[in-house]
């Protein structure tokens, strides 16, 4: 049993407490956040002992074995530290900080006070993208992956109270679309194929209310050869019932034929000159897309527990961090870069 502490109450932080109460290795003893009444009523619904409105102070009284930081990216370098200093192990959620010198600075600490550090970066992990690498490691489509195309449209950023009921900081945020969605296909397209090596892209702002970016196109040429486009924006609608199961439908297409997954999770492949044929695999529309949170959170106690590394370690993290900054500078700049 693994004791472990809490920082945050917000709107996601409930996937998470929940997911941690479906783990048996793990028991969440206390929690803090400076509203006290969304720290009460998490606390209340998920029957947490202790509620803080201090870091340091839950931190001393509990000694935890980790902590997880379910708070803004600002605030995760002090808060990382203090776990530092007690030698307490951390999964942060991402964004891991608002910059990559800062997220450089949270990475070399932790290295440094010999504490483990995961970011809790969800989608790779959701069951459709874990079918897929299977599958393309199976060589299901052909040993050479020619290109990739995802499509998402989210719907939740359109008219004059865009993100209000759920997460309304979003229209202020300078840096939005590729900042705090994007950075999820930039992890999970490098789990699927590889290292990045150039990235060009098209930034927009579509709904005047939003500060930052709203829609884009971001293309990506992998080290191996694949090129995939990522075609995002949160104004328009998607036509499935949850836009937010997949986010978005992919075609992968390789040199024996292609994979798709659709907006409902189901998975289909078409081997060239044969019908399309539907893939058989489980998923559950449970907690968040597809149970992701929960699997990710699994995952960091198994490898605390069997000493093995994490797939979403703090330093491969910063990987991400620096393809994403490429695609600010190209849309910014509207050049291909490369060397990141």
């Amino acid at each position: 049993m693994l004791k472990a502490v809490c920082v945050g109450a917000g709107y996601f932080s409930r996937f998470q407490y929940e997911a941690w109460s479906r783990i048996p290795e793990v028991k969440i003893v206390a929690l803090c956040d400076f509203d006290k009444d969304k720290a009460n009523e998490m606390a209340e619904t998920f029957r947490i002992a202790s509620v803080y409105n201090s870091v340091t102070e839950m931190l001393d009284n509990e000694d935890p074995d980790f902590i997880d930081v379910i708070t803004p990216p600002e605030t995760h370098l002090q808060i990382c530290r203090e776990a530092f200093k007690r030698k307490i192990d951390v999964i942060v959620q991402k964004a891991l900080a608002p910059t990559l010198q800062e997220a450089s600075t949270i990475v070399n600490e932790a290295e440094a006070a010999g504490v483990r550090l995961m970011v809790h970066e969800n989608f790779r992990f959701q069951p459709w993208y874990r079918e897929i690498k299977k599958l393309l490691d199976e060589k299901v489509i052909g040993e050479t992956i020619f290109s990739a195309y995802f499509r998402m449209r989210m719907g939740d950023g359109w008219g004059e109270d865009a993100y209000l009921n759920r997460q309304p900081y979003f229209r202020e945020m300078e840096r939005l679309l590729v900042y705090e969605t994007g950075i999820h296909f930039i992890d999970t397209f490098r789990y699927l194929f590889g290292e990045v090596k150039e990235v060009y892209a098209k930034l927009r702002n579509l709904n005047p209310v939003i500060k930052g970016e709203d829609a884009g196109i971001v293309h990506f040429e992998f080290e191996n050869g694949v090129q995939a486009v990522w075609d995002a924006n949160r104004y328009n609608e998607s036509n499935s019932d949850n836009a937010r199961y997949t986010f978005g439908e992919m075609l992968i297409e390789g040199d024996k034929g292609s994979i798709r997954l659709y907006n409902n999770g189901n998975i289909s492949i078409q081997t060239l000159g044969l019908s399309e044929r539907v893939y058989a695999y489980h998923h559950q529309n449970i907690n968040f897309a597809g149970d992701c949170v929960y699997q990710i959170q699994h995952h960091f106690i198994d490898c605390i527990i069997n000493n093995k590394p994490f797939e979403t370690s703090g330093n491969d993290y910063l990987t991400n961090i620096k393809v994403q900054e490429a695609i600010y500078v190209s849309a910014r700049e509207n050049i291909p870069v490369q060397n990141f």
